[in-house]
């Protein structure tokens, strides 16, 4: 008597009904729902060890955010703050040394004669170059109006003292806030439609 230990199969008219156990285990190992890539995820994630403070991967979510990727690059030490401070020294820069605050002040005062030289001779600064634009701005239509009022269109005297001490406080006042403003950042002073004329022209130079 013969004894077979090949494994047991069942009768060829008996139809299969389980499927066999290797395409069960090969269908659980399929998931076409999830269509990102786990492993990117993972590298990044808290839960899978990753640590949010990490400069690599903050560079990399701000990476593009220019204004941002700087402030990361001045903080995680790299060269974005050696590159904001020259930023602030040549602002601070003129073609002959002069103080940056003094020129943008003296620009109202003189009118459209200071003005006019400060644009000729000041050729790198653009804190006392949109000064100097909106002195012009301002200034030579005053000069132009005193002009009128005093030759063609005679005014009383009262009023064109009016006129001429409203000009003067104008002027006084314009030239204190460039001054002021030069102390205090850089920041600048617009006039009322002037100001964005003047921002205009400086940038497009």
């Amino acid at each position: 008597m013969s004894v077979n230990f090949s494994p047991y199969q069942p009768p060829p008219d008996v139809p299969a009904t389980d499927p066999p156990e290797s395409s069960n285990k090969k269908g659980k190992s399929k998931r076409p729902w999830f269509t990102r890539d786990q492993s990117s995820y993972a590298t990044n994630s808290y839960q899978s060890g990753g640590s949010i403070s990490d400069p690599t991967s903050q560079a990399q979510a701000y990476s593009n955010d220019p204004e941002a990727a700087g402030l990361l690059n001045g903080s995680t030490g790299g060269g974005g703050g050696a590159f904001g401070e020259g930023d602030r020294a040549n602002a601070w820069e003129s073609r002959f040394g002069w103080r940056v605050d003094i020129m943008a002040a003296v620009a109202y005062l003189g009118g459209p004669i200071t003005a006019l030289l400060f644009l000729i001779l000041e050729t790198q600064n653009d804190y006392v170059r949109f000064h100097a634009y909106q002195s012009a701005l301002f200034t030579t239509p005053l000069l132009i109006l005193y002009i009128i009022f005093k030759l063609i269109i005679r005014l009383p005297t009262f009023l064109r003292i009016i006129y001429i001490l409203a000009s003067i406080g104008g002027i006084l006042y314009t030239s204190f806030r460039a001054w002021k403003d030069a102390q205090e950042g850089l920041s600048r002073f617009w006039l009322p439609y002037i100001g964005e004329i003047a921002e205009r022209w400086v940038g497009e130079e």
